[in-house]
């Protein structure tokens, strides 16, 4: 019913991948595997419900706490996820980042230490350092293909007095880990013993493949807690804005309405948004099935073409994500040196497992939310480029 395999020229659209890779790699002719989004057009049951939104052509103060978008995030946590959620607890902002950065003011002052589990997303460190909290830095260790959190190591960092949040990537960017339900019920119950708060992105619940399944925070959660996420990732819709999210204590709601439409004077959600998560919540799933089978369709092709080109490496697909988390640790590449061969010989921008943190090193994370056409191209360079440093 869908075909990922067109090919769409985003050149001259002004988006971050294609358009402005010179910022991050120095060079403007670089195929990209960057940043986080997608190649492909998003839903077109999306698309409709945009054009028809346009159609109507007045686009004045919106709102978004209505039946239309609040049953739609009811139907889809339903649906998806078997999960009867709490209306009332819904809230709304402009991006994840936003609202973790918000809760990570209200729940911590200045010098307290935000826990997070890495190799991290490189936008957790700068919101935490950028808010004058310090990163508290709990590593992931990965044993065969999957990658654990040791639960003992985390107690003593919670108990420490200096950590107030842990900040829970769920699923894991940049590892592609799906937590598993006693995972998550360990973690909540050390954050209640410790008095630390937890604040979980869930942004990539919707891309988890296979058999792995995704246990929202709500599930397993004790005490105060913040859940925040939205359709931009599944659907590919980043640049409409917007995401939601639950707040399970009335009090820190109320903080939360007063912050953003007092202090920061967002009262107004951006229709298109609002518009675009309810036909994707409502009417998308089917999309969304398939984007997901291409998808893994893509990782496997990357495990069996660096099978080929380099079994020593032994890569296997991430349990999540359309992001590959490939370590190069086996062939003794030093990530500068290959980062160079890469944009200045094979024309092609990866980002560098250290843009993730000093756990990163020796890693490549590879976008495949591309048409296979794009992602064979680029594994072709990607194996010269790192066939020319051996």
């Amino acid at each position: 019913m869908f075909n990922f395999d067109v090919m769409v020229d985003r050149h001259g659209s002004w988006c971050t991948q294609w358009d402005f890779v010179a910022d991050r790699f120095g060079h403007a002719d670089l195929l990209p595997f960057t940043i986080s989004d997608m190649d492909f057009p998003t839903a077109p049951v999306v698309i409709d419900a945009l054009q028809q939104r346009v159609n109507h052509g007045v686009f004045g103060y919106s709102r978004w706490q209505h039946t239309d978008f609040l049953s739609a995030i009811s139907h889809w946590y339903q649906q998806r996820f078997q999960l009867t959620i709490d209306q009332g607890q819904i809230v709304y902002g402009p991006s994840v980042i936003y609202m973790v950065a918000q809760m990570i003011r209200h729940w911590s002052a200045p010098g307290d230490g935000v826990l997070i589990h890495t190799p991290a997303y490189d936008a957790f460190a700068k919101v935490i350092t950028g808010n004058q909290r310090e990163v508290i830095s709990a590593p992931l260790h990965r044993q065969h293909a999957t990658w654990h959190c040791d639960m003992a190591a985390l107690e003593q960092l919670l108990a420490s007095g200096k950590c107030k949040i842990m900040l829970l990537c769920s699923p894991h960017n940049p590892t592609g880990k799906v937590w598993q339900r006693d995972e998550l019920e360990q973690m909540a119950e050390l954050c209640q013993r410790h008095q630390v708060r937890v604040i979980s992105d869930e942004i990539h619940m919707d891309m988890v493949m296979g058999q792995a399944r995704h246990t929202p925070w709500q599930v397993v959660a004790r005490d105060r807690w913040a859940l925040f996420t939205s359709a931009s990732k599944s659907f590919n819709i980043p640049a409409l804005t917007g995401a939601y999210g639950f707040i399970s204590d009335e009090g820190d709601r109320a903080h939360w309405f007063q912050t953003l439409k007092n202090a920061d004077g967002l009262s107004s959600p951006a229709v298109m948004a609002v518009a675009a998560h309810i036909a994707a919540y409502r009417h998308g799933a089917d999309w969304l099935d398939a984007l997901r089978d291409y998808l893994q369709a893509n990782l496997l092709y990357v495990a069996d073409r660096l099978q080929q080109a380099f079994p020593v490496l032994n890569w296997q697909p991430p349990q999540a994500t359309y992001l590959a988390w490939i370590d190069l640790t086996a062939l003794a590449i030093d990530d500068l040196q290959l980062q160079q061969a890469l944009i200045e010989e094979q024309k092609v921008a990866i980002m560098p497992g250290y843009t993730y943190g000093e756990a990163g090193r020796g890693f490549l994370r590879l976008n495949v939310g591309c048409p296979r056409s794009k992602l064979e191209d680029g594994m072709n360079r990607l194996i010269a480029g790192i066939n020319r440093l051996r």
